[in-house]
């Protein structure tokens, strides 16, 4: 019986994030952003009330996910922990982290604050460094109008190599392109390309370097530069994370292969 990307570790992480109901998702979208940026409006304007709380497996930050239909399509969507960054330094940052990294969700909403944008761009550019899948939400930007600061949204879309759409989710302006960009970026149809920071000189160097022995160890299951920059930056806990990914997929294989013979 043969092994497919469905069949693998990331069905096994997907699996403890799903809704785990009669009905069937197409899609998993992340949603990630700063705490006090509106994420959580977001979340409750796009499930209304088809979401499920409880705690991440294993650990005591609260979980939040629902599912939305857009185009025929089941979606869940995945509330990660408000952080501002993912350097793993909080339990938060660290869930959130290994979800996006392990969890391979089809896309990954990053929502920031019109007002403070800069703050908020550090985590739009961390999680671009793990996926191209990924759509800003440029939310609060009624708030940001009232304070006279008017950000061109087509020119941030270039700057970053990602769609950034507007939103006011208070009131659901915005949301409904919001939901179909989620949707091209997920299936494909739309195919940002993020910016990658260049560190410079020696140090891009040895990232490249590292980058190399880390794709021939683990190919492309993850992001070799990204995983590069957390070895090099000395981040301990993404060892564990990475030992308990292919832990899940070894005993994924296991199961498999005693279905095989039965």
């Amino acid at each position: 019986m043969g092994l497919t990307r469905q069949a693998s570790g990331i069905s096994v992480w997907k699996e403890d994030f799903t809704l785990g109901d009669k009905e069937i998702s197409q899609l998993t979208i992340a949603l990630a952003g700063n705490p006090n940026t509106g994420k959580s409006t977001v979340f409750n304007a796009l499930t209304g009330l088809n979401q499920h709380t409880g705690n991440w497996p294993g650990k005591t930050v609260l979980q939040a996910k629902g599912r939305y239909r857009h185009r025929g399509k089941n979606i869940t969507l995945i509330d990660l922990p408000g952080t501002y960054s993912l350097f793993a330094n909080s339990v938060e940052e660290q869930v959130a982290r290994d979800f996006i990294c392990f969890g391979k969700p089809d896309a990954v909403v990053v929502v920031v604050d019109a007002t403070c944008l800069e703050r908020n761009l550090n985590l739009v550019l961390q999680i671009g460094e793990i996926t191209d899948k990924l759509v800003v939400c440029l939310n609060l930007v009624d708030e940001a109008r009232r304070k006279n600061i008017f950000i061109d949204e087509l020119k941030l879309s270039t700057e970053l190599g990602v769609p950034v759409i507007p939103t006011v989710a208070r009131i659901g302006q915005g949301l409904d392109r919001l939901k179909d960009v989620i949707d091209d970026v997920a299936t494909g149809v739309l195919k940002p390309k993020p910016i990658q920071i260049q560190y410079g000189g020696e140090l891009e160097k040895y990232i490249a370097k590292l980058a190399k022995e880390v794709k021939e160890i683990f190919g492309e299951e993850l992001n070799p530069r990204w995983l590069a920059l957390r070895l090099i930056d000395g981040d301990q806990t993404i060892i564990s994370s990475i030992q308990q990914y292919f832990n899940n997929q070894e005993e994924t294989k296991g199961d498999l292969l005693v279905e095989g013979d039965l």
